[in-house]
């Protein structure tokens, strides 16, 4: 019998959510057959079969979160004895190196109580490490009794004596209709998976990056009309290919906007590299694959990996490498629609730039003449804890003089 255990798929993450079963009790599988689609902080992922046979017994629930090392499944494999599936190294070399003890007197066997299974996302987590907070010792009131934010803020100031005095509340027996009672009639969207993930990831931005938005409006008449020109030529550039390009140069001018804060050494971290994260809109949620080392790409190449990366977000086949280290997001929903927004920052990054609609507008030009320009609106969010909003309007000026003049660009191409 093989047990097939939660590994830990990448990034140091301690927990997952359970999202399907490939297969039930009774299945027969093959070896790397996908067994089971796990939901981590990063990503979806699937948990191969590590060995032949049939699935004899299923242990978690769709929907519940585990722990690394949890048994998910039991596998007979039609050899004698148990065999787990190593959730990690380290696991392994301890079987290995601590030998049994043997007692010489006739004691009777202690009784072990099994350790007590917290249920708690890994930010809530690190809020309880921040506080220096036991998290076993916090009572959840979550579903299936998780412990959440609130829960370990809560226990903070009680520990502080600051916890608000319960009050005892006497209702009298009025007849009153209670809101939500037909919910059972109402329709639900399961809120688990990436949707839930994407809830706590951006409420993790909100409640520590200040955030402020700066809008702004470009010109892309003369982009537009030389990216006409390319594709008469036969070389098909999507518009965000150049404004990858542009922001890459401009992030150089200003790199506070490609930055880290670390508050532990009190200094901001001005990274070298160039990761540009692109938010996508996918069937399942908003997925931001990372296109790594924008700075040593040409305009083609550019397209070409934006491109793969997207279609790989949308089919929901992008591995875990290509979902982190970025260092600066943009969000393009002109296609979609909408001229403003307030896009949220992808923590811990400082800053991220969505593009809205492209809209036909009469324009005054610098000798008074009235011109129809295709105009685009932008909204640059930044940290304002070390970005001021001089920097956001010298940032987009610098950009959009960019994108304006869009055949300077090949003055950098590589």
């Amino acid at each position: 019998m093989v047990e097939v255990k939660f590994h830990d798929i990448g990034e140091g993450m301690t927990e997952g959510e359970v999202v399907n079963y490939f297969v039930k009790v009774g299945d027969t599988v093959k070896v790397d057959q996908p067994l089971v689609e796990m939901q981590t902080d990063k990503m979806v992922a699937e948990i191969p079969s590590p060995t032949s046979g049939t699935v004899k017994k299923i242990n978690v629930d769709v929907g519940s979160t585990i722990t690394i090392g949890s048994v998910l499944l039991e596998i007979d494999d039609g050899k004698n004895g148990t065999v787990s599936s190593p959730s990690s190294e380290q696991e392994v070399s301890a079987a290995v190196l601590i030998p049994e003890k043997k007692e010489k007197k006739n004691v009777a066997p202690e009784v072990k109580t099994p350790p007590k299974r917290i249920i708690a996302a890994p930010h809530t987590r690190r809020i309880a490490r921040e506080n220096d907070v036991d998290i076993e010792q916090v009572i959840g009131t979550g579903s299936a009794g998780r412990v959440t934010d609130e829960d370990i803020f809560r226990f903070v100031r009680e520990r502080e004596g600051k916890a608000e005095p319960k009050v005892e509340i006497t209702v009298e027996p009025t007849v009153k209709e209670v809101e939500g009672s037909n919910l059972s009639s109402d329709d639900t969207i399961p809120y688990t998976g990436i949707r839930k993930q994407i809830a706590m990831k951006m409420t993790e931005s909100l409640s520590t990056i200040p955030h402020v938005t700066h809008f702004d409006e470009a010109d892309l008449t003369n982009l537009l009309e030389f990216r006409k020109e390319l594709k008469e030529s036969g070389e098909n550039i999507s518009v965000v290919a150049f404004f990858l390009k542009a922001l890459v140069l401009t992030l150089k001018e200003f790199p506070v906007f490609n930055a880290r804060l670390d508050e532990a050494n009190q200094v901001i971290r001005l990274l070298k590299e160039y990761h540009i994260g692109l938010a996508t809109n996918t069937d399942k949620g908003l997925l931001v694959p990372v296109l790594r080392d924008a700075d040593k790409k040409s305009l083609k190449e550019l397209h070409d990996e934006m491109k793969a990366l997207t279609k790989k977000a949308q089919e929901q086949k992008l591995a875990v490498s290509e979902m982190k280290d970025g260092t600066f997001t943009i969000s393009n929903v002109g296609p979609l629609g909408g001229t403003a927004a307030t896009p949220i920052i992808n923590h811990p990054q400082t800053s991220i730039i969505a593009f809205h609609k492209t809209k036909r507008k009469p324009v005054v030009m610098e000798n008074d003449d009235i011109v129809i320009r295709s105009i685009m609106t932008m909204s640059l969010s930044f940290d304002h804890r070390i970005i001021d909003g001089a920097d956001s309007v010298m940032f987009t000026n610098r950009f959009i003089e960019l994108i304006e003049q869009p055949k300077k660009l090949l003055l950098y191409l590589r």
